[in-house]
């Protein structure tokens, strides 16, 4: 193996210090500690368990942690009764609402019913034309989580060649606008790409976000590539059930300069960058100065 491995734990980790170093400085002007609300509709157990993890970890940093897990039956006025009433809170600087939510509830009109301000997993309308536009804003915590990463690993990014695999509105599109910003050449590519193996020996930086096992091969990457793995995907090998990503660790690793594993990688800088995203829109609704986290 020649690749350096970006630990992500170990980011996530010093990061969260930073947040919880915070925390005094903003009870003490604010009179309260940020808050942090999160919805869970449906007993998802993958999903349970994500809601869990993030509770627990807004508690460790010195947060207010607000849980809510409905039945898969709410109504879509129940679930947007209660996203006002949480953006009516003071109390509540974030929400997030867990995704997907079941078939009968309408996603997007849940997520613009989030204010703004409030909107911590960076979704809403109003945040994805902030980062478009270059305006101050909250960003989604994974492309954040992978920016904070490939800024650690590599200093400045300019004018380095960037390909993403893969164009969703929580992943695909906001790393693209993050890297636009960074002054990297940036390339979309997605299901319909043609001969995306040539696209991906061009990059610098390789960020996978296509929800597909293994699919980014060692061969496609450029030697000494810094390759970002968003992917996670459970496969059975050996009769056992392991979790890999959308790139050929093994392969890949041979041949990259750096590259996140799956686990370990991206999901951990996730979690954090959501209590990140929390502290900061404290301190907006707050009118307060920012605290420098990066």
């Amino acid at each position: 193996m020649n690749a350096t491995i970006i630990d992500g734990k170990a980011h996530a980790n010093r990061l969260g210090e930073k947040i919880s170093a915070s925390i005094p400085a903003f009870r003490e002007q604010a009179g309260r500690i940020p808050g942090l609300a999160v919805v869970l509709v449906g007993t998802d157990p993958a999903s349970e368990v994500y809601v869990r993890s993030k509770g627990r970890m807004a508690r460790k940093l010195g947060m207010e942690s607000f849980e809510y897990v409905l039945p898969e039956s709410t109504s879509q006025a129940d679930l947007l009764g209660l996203i006002a009433t949480l953006n009516a809170d003071d109390a509540v600087d974030g929400i997030l609402v867990q995704l997907p939510l079941p078939h009968h509830l309408d996603s997007l009109a849940v997520i613009n019913a989030i204010d703004p301000s409030k909107d911590v997993d960076g979704l809403h309308p109003i945040s994805a034309g902030n980062l478009v536009s270059g305006l101050p804003g909250l960003t989604s915590c994974t492309p954040l989580g992978c920016l904070l990463l490939l800024k650690s690993e590599l200093g400045d990014l300019s004018g380095l060649d960037a390909i993403v695999i893969g164009r969703s509105i929580l992943v695909g599109k906001p790393m693209a606008q993050l890297l636009l910003a960074e002054n990297c050449t940036v390339t979309m590519a997605h299901s319909r790409t043609r001969d995306l193996p040539s696209k991906v020996r061009q990059a610098d930086i390789v960020v996978a976000a296509v929800g597909q096992a293994e699919m980014v091969k060692g061969d496609w990457i450029k030697p000494g590539a810094t390759v970002i793995d968003v992917g996670t995907s459970r496969v059975v090998r050996d009769d056992r059930t392991r979790l890999v990503g959308d790139v050929d660790f093994s392969g890949a690793s041979q041949v990259a300069g750096a590259i996140t594993p799956v686990p370990g990688g991206v999901g951990p800088m996730t979690i954090m960058c959501l209590m990140h995203n929390t502290v900061i829109a404290a301190h907006r609704r707050g009118d307060l100065p920012l605290p420098s986290f990066l």
